[in-house]
């Protein structure tokens, strides 16, 4: 800062939480060029008043760093928000069907009813042709494509299967099933990479795929904003994303700073992957939108057994093998070979691994290179929700980011169903953040939206590291409740730790000066609350870049209207 630099901006009067652990509270900020240019007493940052500087004056409200989303599924999500019918992961098939039915009458006869999330206890419960025939009937002759709340399944109707071209000797595809019941006959639900077949024939049906992505990535950035967050890392990039975002960053629509994963092989969104994906991202980085990251799946979802684990599944039958624990994606001599591309190109990994078996994969592989090439790339664990006691440890010596996402964990419908099938004491053990926090290593957290819940609410899933309950009373008990975290470790957890995951700790993720300008101010101090209230907290204004982007009391545009939407359905889930 120049003897003559003046402040564009000073919020001053509120109570300031910087998430620096050099200087946690401070009482001014002064921001000039998209920066925070001082940090400090009312005083000194006043100081730095021009004629034209912006003051900020508050009225005790709490200041915090714009959040950071270390894990989120942006396509997918402002899709879901900007075009799809919603449907709540606690809705019964019932309800489903009804508002298939609803949703359906204003569509036209072949248009395609898509929409989510169906809750994992739903998807647990169709085994049969019936649910299929009512399904249809809801439709009305329409295609439909509803997505599960672990973003890993889908259910689809006749139609859809029609036009998928999937009958019931076709077989499955690799990485994929197409379920059937006891008698062979299909029932409409897709595992895994079967859901990419389905996603691929609804895409071939938009007629005007560009203009439609770049609204879902502009409602997506909206929505991150109202809730306060101002960087993100989109957890699976694709290529209708990398030129949606282009288009946004060239007509000054990005509000956050974007952080793109590349997936390594086929995903369950349709599109190029690898290298000729790699190359597509290289040639859309721009400032704000950075392809930093390359995406490994190393197993699937413990909900349809498909996660790698090191202790037997539950057995439900009397064929079950007793000795099943699943098996990785990826074998460690293919997963060295791929961590090792990121070392040759720059790039950082960002590992799917949610049985124990996947993560002790990925830290023997991470061990491997690290030992012969040294502490690079940014390598991180996405979900940790089981580990084995003796891996903790390793996440800090090997500079390995468990990302965490709480909103997955607190006790809900997708641990009900996890709960079936994976052995009792391995469940109560589960999501082990305060021992890896204590073991030395930077939890960062993420919402892993549209997964689990409708929004990428960050509220609910930072009382849910402090409480480990669900918020909604109606849903009783904890999960492991000796992992809590208390209130500045849970606000790191969504602030300095996930910007630096995702490469980003000399840009966001504090407010300290020389840092981007990014910071939120919301309605209550979560230092002086009963953190079972936690989510109960509403953004009042976000700033990116000094800039503001999102101000609760401003008149609703069409985004901030969907955004809004999307923030009531949170809070009908958790009031």
């Amino acid at each position: 800062m120049t003897e003559h630099a003046r402040a564009e901006l000073i919020v001053t009067g509120g109570r300031i939480y910087t998430s620096d652990p050099a200087r946690e509270w401070a009482e001014a900020i002064g921001v000039a060029d998209g920066k925070i240019m001082a940090v400090g007493t009312n005083s000194e940052v006043h100081a730095l008043a021009g004629a034209s500087t912006e003051i900020l004056a508050l009225d005790g409200e709490l200041v915090l760093p714009g959040f950071s989303d270390g894990h989120a599924h942006l396509g997918l999500g402002g899709g879901q928000a900007a075009w799809e019918l919603p449907i709540l992961p606690t809705d019964s098939k019932q309800t489903i069907f009804e508002k298939v039915r609803s949703w359906g009458e204003k569509l036209g006869p072949d248009e395609w009813i898509i929409g989510g999330i169906v809750g994992a206890t739903i998807m647990d419960e169709i085994m049969n042709t019936a649910d299929l025939a009512a399904l249809d009937a809801a439709a009305g002759g329409r295609p439909v494509l509803l997505r599960d709340d672990s973003m890993h399944n889908r259910w689809v109707n006749s139609r859809a299967m029609e036009i998928m071209e999937v009958r019931a000797d076709t077989p499955d595809p690799e990485g994929g099933t197409y379920m059937r019941d006891g008698t062979g006959a299909l029932t409409g639900v897709l595992h895994e990479l079967a859901s990419a077949v389905a996603e691929a024939a609804a895409d071939a049906a938009v007629p005007d795929p560009d203009a439609r992505n770049k609204v879902s990535l502009r409602t997506a950035l909206r929505t991150l904003n109202s809730f306060g967050i101002t960087s993100v890392q989109d957890a699976a990039t694709m290529e209708y994303s990398w030129k949606a975002l282009n288009s946004l960053e060239a007509a000054g629509e990005v509000t956050a700073w974007v952080i793109g994963s590349m997936p390594a092989r086929n995903f369950i969104e349709a599109g190029v992957v690898g290298e000729e994906l790699f190359q597509i991202a290289d040639a859309h980085r721009s400032t704000h939108v950075r392809p930093d990251f390359v995406k490994f799946v190393l197993d699937g979802i413990p909900m349809t057994r498909t996660s790698a684990m090191l202790r037997p599944y539950v057995c439900h039958h009397s064929n079950d093998d007793p000795g099943f624990t699943g098996a990785p994606l990826w074998t460690r001599d293919e997963l060295v070979e791929a961590l090792e591309l990121c070392y040759e190109r720059g790039y950082g990994g960002k590992l799917h691994a949610t049985g124990d078996a996947a993560v002790r994969l990925v830290l023997d592989a991470v061990e491997d290179v690290r030992r012969r090439l040294g502490f690079g790339p940014i390598f991180q664990i996405a979900h940790v929700e089981f580990i084995e006691p003796a891996d903790i440890a390793r996440f800090a010596e090997l500079q390995v980011i468990p990302d965490a996402s709480p909103y997955i964990w607190y006790p809900s419908v997708i641990q009900d169903s996890i709960a079936k099938q994976i052995p009792k004491e391995t469940v109560n053990s589960s999501w082990p953040t305060k021992d890896l926090i204590e073991a030395g290593a930077t939890l960062a957290a993420g919402s892993d939206w549209p997964c689990a819940l409708p929004s990428p609410d960050p509220w609910t899933g930072l009382e849910t590291l402090i409480t480990r309950r669900n918020p909604d009373p109606a849903v009783k008990g904890v999960l492991n409740e000796s992992q809590r975290l208390n209130v500045a470790e849970a606000i790191a957890a969504f602030t300095r730790n996930p910007a630096q995951a995702m490469g980003l700790a000399d840009t966001t993720g504090m407010i300290r000066e020389g840092l981007s300008a990014d910071f939120i101010v919301v309605d209550r101090n979560l230092f002086e609350i009963d953190p079972g209230s936690i989510h109960q907290t509403r953004v009042l204004q976000t700033y990116f870049e000094g800039r503001k982007v999102y101000d609760r009391s401003a008149p609703l545009t069409e985004d901030a209207s969907q955004a809004t939407a999307a923030d009531e359905t949170s809070t009908s889930l958790s009031s």
